[in-house]
């Protein structure tokens, strides 16, 4: 079972978040690449998780059903 994703973690700058494995930047064992994988929050900021996907998905639910 993978591991369930951090929504806001305290420090994402310190880890990979390419795999599930989360390794630190300097010794990424997946091969990913020379570049650590950022966190959605790095790249987009926070409330990140309000939009795309996860907001349609909550949409879904929030309609009353029939």
């Amino acid at each position: 079972m993978a591991k369930p994703f951090p929504l806001n973690p305290k420090n994402p700058e310190r880890i990979c978040w390419g795999c599930d494995k989360y390794c630190p930047p300097d010794a990424m064992r997946c091969g990913n690449g020379s570049e650590r994988t950022q966190h959605p929050i790095e790249l987009f900021g926070e409330g990140w998780n309000d939009w795309g996907l996860a907001a349609a998905d909550k949409a879904d639910k929030d309609e009353p059903q029939p």
